[in-house]
């Protein structure tokens, strides 16, 4: 049981310049006896709002120096203070707010809000277990408008897709990650400087100047994870899903114009999925 979707801002000043960050929380605890369900008995039960309002202490004591760190302390925190807590998971994620520039230069206290992407991350422990972090990068819509294409897939009589060698490749990307056992990573500099989120964006769109084929979303799908896993060596498994979104081309012949997939219309449902889990092998043989 726990305390879902906590939301608030952090604001954080140094001098004149001011830095935010604003949060969702989720935290569960299991405790060392289901007596509450079982009996009615509340003893050990914390209550979800004494959850919620640690977390906004620990947000004012601790700030959130990154969303693993944060994600961490509330962890250590129920576990070191609460002997009835035996497993304790807590999950964040972060509103995309960006430091605003004009004319290249950083303003002190203005941001806007930037839909590419929401980072989050999840830290779970046990008692006398390890502590593992995940994080990942949810809601990142992509799309390419060609150097995409599906063909050769099985066939029956069942089949009415036709087979398309250029095609746009669109989808909306939930990936997510594991460190393994917590160690002291720099969970930030793992995000900006090895930039995972730009090892997604890459193996998705290829080179710049030509692009790279994509024969299947399930391809590029895995090209993103072993990109990702060649460049982040903390990163130990990988799961991504690319929900897809397709569009037909409209036909505009009643309207005496010939539609050279110049006009298109999403499909909104059904739509396909694709999933992947990849890790590195010492990490399953361990």
């Amino acid at each position: 049981y726990g305390k879902n979707t906590i939301k608030f801002l952090r604001l954080h000043r140094e001098g004149k310049k001011h830095f935010v960050k604003e949060v969702e929380v989720c935290t569960h605890l299991r405790l060392t006896s289901p007596q509450e369900y079982l009996e009615g008995n509340n003893s050990l039960v914390i209550p979800t709002d004494t959850i919620k309002n640690i977390v906004l202490v620990l947000a004012k004591k601790n700030g959130i120096p990154s969303l693993e760190q944060f994600a961490i302390d509330i962890c250590n925190h129920f576990m070191t203070t609460f002997c009835q807590v035996m497993y304790v998971k807590t999950y964040v994620q972060e509103v995309p707010w960006q430091r605003l520039h004009e004319n290249g230069v950083p303003h002190i206290h203005s941001f806007i809000c930037v839909p590419d992407g929401i980072r989050f991350c999840e830290a779970e422990q046990c008692r006398n277990g390890p502590l593992i972090v995940f994080a990942g990068i949810k809601d990142l819509k992509l799309m390419k408008t060609t150097q995409s294409g599906f063909e050769g897939f099985y066939k029956n009589e069942h089949t009415t897709l036709p087979e398309r060698h250029d095609r746009i490749l669109c989808g909306e990307l939930f990936c997510k990650w594991s460190y393994g056992e917590c160690k002291d990573f720099d969970f930030d500099c793992i995000w900006y400087m090895n930039k995972i989120r730009e090892c997604i964006l890459e193996a998705f769109a290829g080179p710049p100047d030509c692009g790279e084929y994509s024969p299947s979303y399930q391809k590029t799908v895995n090209c993103i994870q072993m990109l990702v896993l060649s460049r982040v060596s903390q990163v130990q498994v990988i799961e991504v899903v690319l929900n897809n979104t397709f569009y037909n081309v409209l036909d505009m012949k009643n309207l005496g114009l010939t539609n050279d997939k110049e006009v298109l219309i999403p499909v909104e449902a059904p739509y396909g999925s694709c999933a992947c889990t990849l890790g590195r092998k010492k990490f399953f043989e361990a």
